[in-house]
């Protein structure tokens, strides 16, 4: 009788151990592919903003033309195919772990979702969109992921957070930031018996990112340090100074329409393809005064103060803010990551010159880390995503001070950072 019995025992523990290399298979595969989708949609993003970049070299008023009209066929594109796209992303990620429901859930990170998400994070960039790829890559990232885990429901939400965390590691190449935007923004809490998992969908991802894009720091190695003494006012400036202007955009996106007058918030909501036109003229404008700076993820512009290869001309960081809030509450899909780091580069650099005999890049870099805190409210991704990016550790004493003081800055304005607070036009849950 008792050889049954462990026949039984053995069969039972070879179906457990076949299920859990199951999911780990789910995870790596998951990673592989979502490290692909991060690549593709790199190398297509360089090549849509070169695009753009090469129609107003020989024609510089053509943003007034194209940029209103590329913005309104990009929402209408979204609102009739793709719809839940619009903007970053991110809130959609979030929301989509809280639903219960797999095809409410599916209608936020579903194959068509990931699809229409390049295509018109594409279509915006190729038309001047001030926004960036890394929001989209984190939707796209638990899109893909959720996609080829569809057959575990209940594990969902595990491959959402994995998808969206491996996204960012991958965007950025950057997996320790992957890996705390998933424990302080995506989950707000760390489950230890799924963290390994997780962690192994995010490093595999970044793995693959590598293996194609080359071993890379996002905006190039960086040896900058804050010298002790007076130069240490610079945190609490950047500090105070990024806190405040983050948490005003923040608040901006999270205002408009549910916090205007019933009546322009009516017809925002019932003529989104007008109202994107008039947000894509407004982009253009600012795109007119800074010389065409504003356009695209401002990468270039972030990379050349924080090297001391380029300046930037005062009205950048004010009109790169608003232009990246006109593109994010037109509805045209794009991320702010990006923006937002460029934001904060130059906000750093205007403050640099105060202090005579310091170099600008440690400041810049102080700059990044405020603006980004006080935008999302996530002060630890803050400091670690820029640290990454730039491989800089001799500065992280500092960035971690300063993303403290942004983030109890940006805290009197607003009560939560931007992805929280627009997560819930997806999940039902009432506005405050």
């Amino acid at each position: 009788m008792a050889f049954p019995y462990l026949k039984h025992r053995e069969t039972r523990l070879l179906i457990i151990q076949s299920g859990r290399w199951r999911r780990r298979l789910v995870f790596v595969a998951g990673g592989i592919a979502v490290g692909l989708a991060a690549v593709v949609l790199t190398i297509a993003a360089d090549l849509a903003q070169q695009g753009f970049q090469w129609v107003i070299a020989r024609w510089p008023y053509a943003p007034l033309l194209v940029t209103p009209l590329g913005f309104g066929f990009a929402v209408l594109l979204a609102v009739r195919f793709f719809p839940n796209t619009q903007g970053s992303g991110i809130p959609q990620v979030i929301a989509a772990r809280e639903l219960t429901d797999q095809r409410a859930r599916s209608m936020l990170v579903g194959a068509r979702v990931a699809v229409g998400k390049v295509l018109l994070t594409l279509l915006g960039l190729l038309v001047g969109a001030a926004t960036g790829r890394e929001g989209p890559t984190v939707q796209v990232g638990a899109s893909v992921m959720s996609f080829i885990g569809r057959r575990s429901p209940r594990r969902q939400p595990d491959l959402l957070l994995a998808g969206a965390a491996a996204g960012i590691a991958a965007a950025f190449n950057a997996p320790l930031a992957g890996i705390v935007f998933a424990i302080e923004e995506m989950s707000r809490s760390f489950e230890l018996r799924t963290s390994g998992l997780i962690v192994g969908g995010i490093v595999v991802a970044g793995l693959t990112a590598q293996v194609a894009l080359g071993d890379y720091t996002y905006f190039g190695f960086t040896d900058a340090a804050l010298p002790l003494g007076t130069a240490w006012i610079a945190v609490p400036l950047c500090g105070i100074a990024g806190g405040v202007a983050g948490a005003l955009f923040s608040r901006i996106l999270v205002a408009v329409p549910d916090q205007l007058p019933r009546p322009a918030a009516n017809w925002i909501a019932g003529h989104p393809v007008s109202f994107a036109i008039a947000c894509g003229l407004g982009v253009a404008l600012c795109g007119l005064a800074t010389g065409g700076a504003v356009f695209g993820t401002g990468y270039e512009q972030a990379r050349a103060v924080l090297h001391d290869t380029g300046a930037v001309s005062p009205e950048y960081a004010p009109m790169k803010l608003i232009a990246t809030a006109l593109s994010a509450l037109s509805g045209v899909p794009g991320g702010i990551f990006s923006p937002s780091l460029s934001v904060g580069a130059a906000i750093g650099s205007e403050i640099a010159p105060l202090f005579a005999g310091v170099a600008a890049a440690p400041i810049v870099l102080l700059g990044m880390v405020g603006y980004f805190t006080g935008v999302v409210r996530a002060p630890i991704t803050g400091f670690v995503i820029v640290s990454e990016m730039t491989d800089n550790h001799s500065m992280l004493v500092a960035l971690m001070a300063t993303a403290m003081i942004a983030e109890a800055t940006a805290g009197l304005i607003n009560r939560e950072g931007v992805y929280h607070a627009l997560s819930r036009r997806f999940d039902g849950t009432p506005r405050p």
